[in-house]
């Protein structure tokens, strides 16, 4: 059985690691540096670093940042904010990332994801798609139905701020068919919340792509995590309030999954 991965998440603002609800009301969280650091030591099997206003603001990522959440880590590193081009990817990389996050830049220009392959290979390529439930019946879209209430998942860029009229399902399977290795899903629904994370949206992105699919988006406790591998064969699990303000290190969160079953490395 293949370990599932814990994933602590940096969303990075003006150069501190913030949290928000549902993609709003953003509040600080700490140095990324310093937070990195403690992860990478706590037993995070990766670690996601996200410039949150990077594409919004229409510049590139914080590379002297990235840089030095490089050094203090030796644990996969995935970077994602503002990435456009091949030149941007390239900066990414070469100041330490393992991986590069493309979002709002793929949607822009889907041929992207394919150059980006090409170039650095499919294990580097990661999709991200923030998605958000639209209560709008379209029959173009994949609809699902709950408590009486038909919707589909559209995709959201600009760090959730402008949406795009794609459906998330068609559009994860079309950019991993393109040269995504990996989905970072984040449910925009479930953001922040603590209240679990989107398990229709998750179930359903991991039985139509086939590569790895993170789930991002609501975990507030251990349990919320085995909750997703449980009800969906999602590879891992990212979070960040969990780790940023609760009194459990990643460690901690582990053996909690591994009494419940959950394969995870410790």
């Amino acid at each position: 059985m293949l370990t599932k991965r814990i994933i602590p998440c940096l969303d990075v603002n003006n150069g501190r690691v913030v949290k928000g609800l549902n993609f709003e009301s953003i509040r600080d969280a700490g140095d990324p540096v310093e937070l990195a650091a403690k992860y990478s030591k706590d037993g995070a099997d990766e670690l996601v670093f996200l410039d949150i206003t990077a594409s919004q603001e229409k510049r590139k990522t914080i590379k002297e940042l990235v840089s030095n959440v490089a050094k203090v880590i030796d644990i996969p590193f995935t970077v994602g904010g503002g990435v456009n081009s091949m030149d941007d990817a390239r900066n990414i990389l070469l100041s330490g990332a393992d991986k590069v996050g493309v979002n709002t830049g793929a949607v822009k220009n889907p041929k992207l994801l394919t150059e980006l392959m090409t170039i650095f290979g499919k294990q580097c390529v990661v999709v991200a798609i923030d998605a958000k439930r639209n209560y709008s019946e379209d029959s173009t879209k994949t609809m699902f139905e709950e408590n009486d209430k038909k919707f589909w998942f559209e995709v959201f860029i600009y760090g959730g701020k402008q949406g795009t009229g794609l459906d998330a399902i068609q559009w994860a399977k079309k950019a991993t068919e393109l040269g995504a290795g990996e989905v970072l899903l984040t449910s925009i629904d479930r953001d922040g919340t603590k209240d679990g994370y989107d398990i229709l949206l998750t179930k359903k992105i991991v039985e139509t792509v086939s590569v790895p699919v993170i789930a991002s988006g609501g975990c507030g406790k251990p349990e919320d995590m085995s909750e997703i591998f449980e009800k969906s064969n999602v590879d891992a699990a990212l979070a960040a309030s969990i780790f940023h303000y609760e009194n459990q290190s990643v460690n901690q969160v582990k053996q909690i999954l591994r009494d419940k079953n959950v394969s995870v490395r410790l």
